[in-house]
């Protein structure tokens, strides 16, 4: 899964105008960008995105300016670098393929970052396909390359505790929508929670507003029965891509007891993380949030 948001907001924004699109469309090896990465640049000069992290866009920013100008488009392959030309080689070792092609009918259609926006607003999916002999790509998944654009990635955190705190930082740092959901006023502050979305609604009323999708997570971290079953029990009637919640295995199992005892079957309950996060030893909010946020990303990865 290639993070390209701030590409799709750039994309918004220079609407209308001349661009090019660098997409990495096959990787070997430590390849720095991962499968279906995207750089845009604008004709004049500005650009959002990477395709190597560094290695090769000075290369890119000259053949984009070629493909605005009238250039057909064209895939690039760099690989390890020579010592005598580091600025259009690889030194990790890798080698990585780009697809440079103009923002216009015959190439990316300025259209289809439309309808990838409008996907990724209702929760869903949106697979664009491109024929690497033209260049030109359209919406399905018929072509030499399918990029598959994802839904923005949420986490919905239930329990405003130190935890929570945590967690909500690393969260942002990774460019992921965060909404902490508590309805105890005094848990759920700014100051507490500074830039992330707060919602003093019953849990089960706000995870069931927020819809769920593959490309959300749902981490319940209150310790209270009344709060966290209730957010579970909608987090499982919705595709939610992780869910997991904060407690012993005692507490997990007696937990199971009542989720199942309020009519959830067991294939919704096998889809519970508990204890939530990977087993690494945590000791204390801060190391516990990281077990969670790295088995979240695991798992969002892994369905994507």
């Amino acid at each position: 899964m290639a993070e390209n948001d701030s590409v799709l907001a750039a994309a918004q924004a220079w609407a209308g105008e001349r661009m090019a699109l660098a997409t990495v469309v096959s990787t070997w090896g430590s390849a720095p960008r991962p499968r279906g990465s995207h750089m845009l640049v604008h004709a004049d000069g500005r650009f959002e995105g990477s395709v190597s992290g560094g290695c090769v866009e000075t290369d890119i920013l000259t053949t984009a300016a070629d493909v605005i100008a009238g250039a057909p488009a064209v895939v690039k392959t760099y690989g390890v670098a020579d010592p005598a030309a580091w600025e259009v080689g690889l030194p990790c070792g890798g080698e990585i393929a780009v697809l440079v092609q103009p923002v216009s009918a015959e190439g990316f259609d300025p259209h289809l970052f439309e309808a990838i926006a409008v996907a990724r607003t209702n929760g869903v999916f949106f697979d664009v396909a491109t024929d690497l002999e033209t260049g030109r790509s359209v919406a399905g998944t018929e072509g030499a390359f399918v990029n598959r654009y994802d839904p923005p990635r949420r986490l919905l955190i239930v329990g405003a505790v130190q935890i929570a705190q945590r967690l909500a930082g690393l969260a942002r740092e990774l460019g992921i929508v965060t909404h902490v959901i508590d309805p105890r006023g005094r848990f759920l502050t700014e100051a507490r929670f500074p830039g992330v979305i707060l919602d003093d609604r019953w849990p089960d009323e706000a995870v069931t507003a927020l819809k769920p999708d593959p490309a959300t997570a749902v981490v319940t971290l209150s310790h209270d029965p009344k709060i966290d079953d209730a957010a579970l029990i909608a987090a499982l009637a919705h595709p939610a891509g992780y869910v997991a919640a904060l407690g012993s295995r005692k507490s997990h199992a007696a937990r199971l007891e009542r989720l199942a005892a309020a009519g959830v079957g067991a294939d919704a309950l096998a889809r519970i993380e508990g204890p939530a996060g990977m087993s690494i030893g945590a000791i204390g909010p801060a190391e516990i949030a990281l077990s969670i946020a790295a088995s979240m990303v695991r798992r969002l990865h892994a369905d994507a």
